[in-house]
């Protein structure tokens, strides 16, 4: 009996508008399991499962895939084996930070890393102020952002509506928008403090510029995050209450 309500309980981990979860497939996994990502990504993965997350977005080969606001480029290396070699990632984040002269130069930003190894090469990075929308040379199949659409919130005068516009548009018709962020409770304004949004803001915001709710995921999940403390807390980094919400452009 236990074993079967475990189970159901697996299930019901990730639920879409069209069905329950399924099971990672083998490109999928083999994308995880790359040899060629850093370790320090690789002992991330108990936390972000990310096998389940490219099921969950529909990552399949020969597709355009963005990786917007890349950060440390976990997701894109990951992507970038998915799509294989038919298809592109365009790591989108915004302009480097100007070097300050009376310090060492910085190193590059991951994402050009990433585009420059030879493990990745369809990989293309692209910086352009996010102020200024999503643009890429050809329409995706999806857009990901992973616990950066707080950020965006953070952007001065920042347009929302036609930031998720821009992003509507850079997909094909039928195409996907991925949201994964930490969860504030309910109507807190806490972007720029405790670097968290409410799920409810950012649904509202993404169906207002066009796309349909499709579902979400509750693989990440934590009923120990009270929601109270800075997402960067040592008690609490990497094992945030967070959320996945999946958009569709329609057809």
């Amino acid at each position: 009996m236990k074993s079967k309500l475990f189970a159901a309980a697996a299930l019901a981990v990730i639920v879409t508008a069209g069905g329950a979860y399924a099971k990672p497939d083998a490109n999928q996994m083999a994308a995880v399991a790359d040899k060629a990502r850093p370790e320090a990504d690789s002992k991330r993965d108990a936390d972000r499962k990310p096998a389940d997350m490219l099921e969950f977005a529909g990552v399949k080969q020969g597709q355009t895939v963005v990786d917007l606001i890349p950060g440390g480029g976990y997701f894109t290396r990951i992507f970038s084996k998915a799509v294989g070699a038919k298809g592109t990632v365009y790591a989108v984040g915004g302009p480097p930070r100007p070097a300050d002269p009376s310090k060492p130069a910085p190193p590059p930003p991951a994402q050009d890393t990433i585009a420059a190894d030879a493990n990745y090469s369809n990989v293309k990075s692209i910086h352009a102020p996010l102020a200024s929308g999503l643009s890429i040379p050809t329409k995706a199949d999806l857009v990901w952002t992973a616990q950066n659409y707080h950020d965006v919130k953070n952007v001065p005068n920042i347009d929302m509506l036609a930031f998720d516009k821009a992003i509507f548009n850079s997909l094909k018709p039928g195409g996907v928008f991925v949201v994964l962020d930490h969860r504030a409770n309910d109507g807190a304004m806490v972007t720029n403090t405790l670097h968290r949004i409410d799920p409810a803001v950012v649904k509202k915001e993404v169906e207002a510029a066009g796309f349909k709710f499709e579902g979400e995921s509750k693989l990440l999940a934590n009923a120990a995050d009270d929601h109270s403390k800075n997402v960067f807390d040592p008690s609490l980094r990497g094992k945030t209450d967070q959320f996945i919400y999946k958009f569709r452009k329609p057809k």
